[in-house]
């Protein structure tokens, strides 16, 4: 059976300069069985209310800006999935979730960039449910018991954020991947506790987490990795490292 993933996702470069990150994604994806289909919560698909992608042909969406014209010029043509779409939708309302299907909804690049790295064919089906991230962690994790299911249906299910995320502390110049002390101490905290399966602590980490608010201003990348714990439990770090000084690229997988 599939794991669940959390990956950090990074920059959009990691399209067009993957690192040793980017390379941890391709080998992650080349040791899994190949998957039906990919569901992914994004961490740029904040919502006021639950919503799933049911277009049978996303399209790309580039939204970011002030990067070269090359990442413009990619494209991640993987297919949507209208009836896995449904299926979602069944599952949360079971689970008294409320949702409803978006079809117009494209793939941000919380999605297309990591998938282009694990998947480049894009012949995987590929779903996005949205992050009604006001809810707060809570909310993911529910989401991620209610479509637990689908890893026993070959469906890769992946929340994309980042283990740290404060843009306005990053070293553009910086791409060594040593973090800055403050980033490091909350991401082994957070290591630590999955590892440990402490949820009560990680459901209150804004409390508890040392620096929890210098390295998440707002918690929109945090978020998917507790949709990636809702489907999962036991948890193995994959790979751990940082760029532009703080940005932590972690990647967990969820048994």
């Amino acid at each position: 059976m599939l794991p669940s993933l959390f990956i950090s996702h990074g920059s959009p470069m990691l399209a067009l300069q993957p690192g040793a990150s980017g390379i941890a994604l391709s080998s992650l994806a080349e040791q899994l069985p190949t998957p039906r289909a990919i569901v992914v919560v994004s961490a740029h698909w904040e919502s006021t209310e639950l919503l799933v992608m049911s277009a049978a042909q996303p399209q790309t969406w580039h939204d970011f800006g002030g990067f070269p014209a090359e990442l413009y010029q990619l494209q991640y043509p993987a297919p949507g999935n209208p009836q896995l779409a449904q299926d979602i939708l069944q599952l949360l309302q079971e689970a008294g979730l409320r949702a409803r299907a978006d079809e117009r909804r494209p793939f941000d690049h919380g999605s297309w960039v990591p998938l282009s790295l694990m998947y480049p064919q894009a012949d995987i089906p590929v779903v996005e449910v949205s992050l009604p991230s006001r809810h707060g962690p809570a909310l993911q994790l529910q989401v991620g018991q209610a479509l637990a299911a689908l890893r026993e249906q070959n469906v890769l299910l992946i929340g994309s954020g980042s283990i740290t995320h404060n843009l306005g502390e990053v070293d553009f110049g910086k791409e060594a991947e040593d973090g800055a002390p403050w980033a490091v101490e909350f991401r082994d905290w957070v290591a630590d506790k999955l590892l440990s399966d402490d949820l009560s602590a990680l459901l209150d980490y804004r409390r508890q987490a040392p620096h929890a608010r210098r390295n998440h201003p707002s918690e929109e990348h945090l978020l998917p990795l507790f949709f990636a714990r809702g489907a999962g439990a036991a948890c193995r770090i994959e790979h751990q490292g940082f760029t532009l000084g703080s940005l932590g690229m972690d990647i967990y997988s969820f048994s």
